[in-house]
């Protein structure tokens, strides 16, 4: 189903697509699987790099709240009884302190109507239709496009007749597309479980603990319902997967969690050593001289003299 507000969208989309496309065709062959791997990982990038500024804030805000957390905790004890006025001192906490709770949601909101748009397309291209720009010399190679054995516009629910016209194997595309969907389910279940184990391990008492776990196990599931996507679109949901482990390992590595004193007051942490530092400390410690060990001292014990050989000793 289109909707017609993202028709601005789908045609951006088709065009990056068409120059991206064209860019790998000087090297690659137009038809060929690796042009449009690379293409829809190119896109995908691009598009992460695009959306990269929503990531940061939604770090930062995330950073804030973990920093509040002592004085969330003990609100949440002293209001235990009174949901409705703890809510709200929560609240006027988290806006002191500049956090945005909702913060989290930015990338995925901005994602939606990328994952919409790059949906439409390739369903497009699926059916041989040159729509939103695109050529039908584009569109055919695309569907003469094989990943691995599997035809790139293919879905797990393509028939095998409909596969056979696309000169694969029925049996070699399904396996590469179920490969493909494990592949998606497993990198969403990392995803989920990079942030959620960062979160609970900051606040273990927090109550939507068991909500965040549950979340966690579920997420890989919804990975199943790609089995009716496009390769080249669960494709895309691989290479953001693995972007966003990437992107919030950096993050998490530059900044570990906050520390607070007994009294519940944050340390301020210590800055993180640049790239440049680390490798002049490597190379500092690897040319450093191995000192040679010191030499064994052996004490000599004196010899004890017969006493016939004794001075002043008398022969018997």
């Amino acid at each position: 189903m289109e909707l017609s507000w993202l028709n601005w969208l789908y045609t951006a989309i088709a065009q990056v697509i068409t120059w991206i496309h064209t860019g790998y065709s000087t090297v690659i062959s137009p038809d060929s699987g690796l042009n449009w791997a690379l293409t829809v990982i190119t896109l995908t990038v691009l598009m992460r790099i695009l959306i990269f500024p929503l990531f940061l804030k939604q770090m930062r805000s995330s950073k804030k709240m973990q920093e509040l957390a002592p004085k969330i905790q003990d609100l949440r004890k002293r209001y235990k009884n009174d949901k409705q006025r703890m809510n709200q001192e929560v609240m006027r906490v988290y806006q002191e302190g500049g956090a945005n709770p909702l913060g989290g949601c930015l990338p995925i909101v901005a994602q939606f109507p990328i994952f919409i748009s790059m949906f439409t397309v390739l369903n497009a291209m699926a059916h041989g239709q040159p729509k939103f720009g695109m050529s039908q010399e584009l569109v055919n190679n695309a569907r003469d496009a094989h990943i691995f054995g599997a035809p790139f516009p293919a879905t797990f629910f393509t028939s095998a007749a409909d596969i056979a016209k696309y000169n694969a194997d029925p049996v070699v595309a399904k396996i590469v597309l179920v490969v493909f969907v494990a592949i998606s389910s497993l990198t969403t279940f990392l995803t989920v479980r990079q942030s959620v184990t960062r979160s609970m391990a900051q606040m273990p008492d927090n109550p939507m603990a068991q909500q965040q776990k549950i979340l966690m196990y579920i997420s890989p599931l919804f990975a199943v319902f790609s089995l009716n996507f496009p390769l080249g679109l669960i494709l895309y949901w691989v290479t953001t997967n693995v972007w966003t482990l990437g992107q919030q390992h950096w993050f998490y590595s530059r900044n570990p969690m906050p520390q607070f004193d007994a009294k519940g007051n944050l340390i301020p942490p210590k800055p993180p050593a640049s790239l440049l530092s680390r490798f002049r400390k490597t190379k500092e410690t690897a040319e450093e001289p191995v000192a040679p060990p010191e030499p064994k001292i052996v004490r000599q014990q004196p010899t004890r003299q017969p006493r016939s050989k004794r001075t002043g000793s008398k022969k018997s």
